[in-house]
């Protein structure tokens, strides 16, 4: 039911800043930078639209939402997380999905406004593993912490819990963005990670409160442990490079 609080003071501030980069693998390939000319995607540079890789990974979080809940292709419910009969390859799928139009817009929202972020320090191939890794992360969590089935008598005829949703991998974000700032000695970099941060902090203190509260899922099926997961994923993504990776 709407947007959290402070939404609107991030988009003044960072509607400038959530730019394309144009990097279709950026430096986590090796190729580099490619400079000003080539980071501006799409026709005519427009710098308020999504960089290649926030796009891709809109396209494939919007795709999949009008084939399971506009064009209800039933296939598509194989790719949530089924707690009961989990296959491999589902942590990485639901991680794409979601339940309802409320669910995917909130989502596709701060995954354009922070991966955008993400992607404008360390490109597209820096957006999509640090969804990826924070995504799946988020999801193992869930599998692991929450119950395998609900409902049913005495284990008999219980429904499988699902998990599915964008929101553990964007918590991942929201961690990243922060901490890639606060990587850079640069005074305007530290002074975005300080802006980032207080809106960052603020919704993991929530969740956490809600998580204690609710015992990790809250009203109306929000993953608490997910979004928590993914957030703390990201910290100890950033943390490990920082180790072993040399300085730039």
């Amino acid at each position: 039911g709407g947007l959290p609080d402070g939404t609107d003071d991030l988009l003044k501030k960072y509607g400038d800043t959530a730019r394309a980069t144009g990097q279709f693998i950026g430096r986590a390939s090796g190729l580099g930078d490619k400079g000003p000319s080539q980071r501006r995607g799409g026709r005519g540079g427009n710098s308020s639209s999504a960089g290649n890789g926030v796009f891709l990974l809109l396209l494939v979080n919007v795709t999949l939402f009008v084939l399971d809940q506009v064009m209800h292709v039933s296939v598509v419910k194989d790719l949530y997380l089924n707690h009961m009969r989990p296959r491999w390859w589902q942590f990485v799928t639901s991680i794409f999905c979601h339940a309802n139009y409320a669910h995917l817009s909130g989502n596709i929202f701060f995954l354009y406004v922070f991966g955008n972020i993400v992607e404008q320090e360390e490109g597209a191939f820096g957006v999509w593993f640090s969804y990826l890794f924070t995504g799946v992360g988020a999801a193992a969590a869930s599998y692991l912490m929450l119950p395998k089935g609900v409902g049913g008598v005495l284990g008999m005829g219980a429904a499988a819990t699902v998990s599915l949703g964008a929101s553990g991998a964007v918590f991942g974000l929201f961690a990243i963005s922060v901490l890639t700032k606060l990587a850079k000695l640069d005074f305007r970099k530290l002074l975005e990670a300080v802006i980032l941060g207080q809106f960052v902090i603020e919704r993991f203190v929530s969740e956490a409160k809600m998580a204690a509260a609710a015992g990790g899922i809250g009203a109306g099926g929000v993953n608490h442990v997910a979004h928590l997961a993914g957030a703390l994923v990201g910290v100890a993504l950033i943390w490990t490079l920082a180790r072993i990776l040399p300085p730039e």
